[in-house]
């Protein structure tokens, strides 16, 4: 993996190859909505990657925030991931269970706190076992390190940043949720949510950005294609959304592939505006 600090993407051959390396910190960030009834943690504990160490997402968060998981502060952040063996000096590369979906959400997480040596490993842990690669359900005690978090305020908006956007038009807001959560005909998974969108954002499921079984990015070109099929403009800024800032992220890391690497995250994204009472909800398309 040469010059991985920038590249969001590591395949299953390249971290194979390097997952020994001392440089590498393996992270298994899967998270399961509410309604999955699954333990990600017991999961992990069962089969994970050589090396590799769990970060919750719904651990390394704002404690004070009654929102799911959202970003901590970037002293908070510091000592978790300090706590978790991972400095400075890491290419951190992240997985998930479903091959993309919630990998994203620490990628982008690092990088709002400062560090860009961090990459998804495409295709997940779907894609590594199909290939037979190995898998272990060893415990790794991480030994404590030192991480220095910064913040970058561009990479990220709360909801006065959002309505603002709405008002003056200055940005594309883009929700990622499915199209049925988009137009109010599915229900939202979490209790007290209403059903629709904001005013004036655009649909495209993040799972439009994703293709095969085991859910790796489409190319470069088909990105850019569906991204202007869903009437977004790619040389304009893009905040995302989605349920709570999870595939938000995904489809983030899919826009920075075709060269927005200044998408910003609503990090409340539908649990906070959809679970207010004095914000505007669209139903329909």
């Amino acid at each position: 993996m040469n010059d991985t600090a920038t590249r969001p993407l590591v395949s299953t051959e390249e971290l194979a190859r390097r997952c020994a390396d001392p440089d590498i910190a393996i992270v298994d960030g899967t998270y399961h909505l509410p309604t999955a009834n699954r333990d990600a943690a017991a999961e992990f504990a069962r089969e994970h990657l050589p090396g590799a160490i769990r970060f919750d997402i719904d651990d390394v968060c704002d404690p004070d925030s009654d929102l799911p998981h959202m970003l901590p502060t970037p002293r908070l952040f510091g000592e978790k991931v300090s706590a978790l063996g991972i400095s400075n000096r890491h290419h951190v590369v992240v997985y998930d269970v479903y091959g993309m979906q919630s990998a994203a959400r620490v990628w982008w997480m690092f990088r709002v706190f400062g560090h860009e040596r961090v990459s998804v490993l495409d295709g997940g842990l779907p894609k590594w076992r199909a290939e037979g690669r190995p898998l272990t359900d060893a415990e790794h005690s991480p030994v404590a390190a030192s991480f220095e978090a910064g913040f970058v305020p561009d990479l990220v908006r709360d909801i006065d940043a959002v309505r603002h956007t709405l008002e003056s038009g200055g940005a594309q807001v883009v929700d990622v949720r499915s199209a049925g959560r988009f137009t109010a005909e599915e229900p939202e998974p979490r209790p007290g949510m209403r059903s629709g969108h904001m005013p004036g954002a655009l649909s495209l499921p993040f799972t439009d950005l994703l293709e095969g079984p085991h859910r790796t990015y489409r190319s470069a070109d088909d990105i850019r294609a569906r991204v202007i099929a869903a009437g977004i403009d790619p040389d304009r800024r893009v905040v995302t959304s989605c349920g709570s800032g999870v595939t938000a992220c995904a489809a983030a890391l899919g826009l920075y592939l075709i060269g927005r690497e200044d998408v910003a995250v609503y990090d409340g994204s539908w649990s906070e505006w959809g679970g207010r009472d004095d914000t505007p909800v669209v139903t329909g398309p």
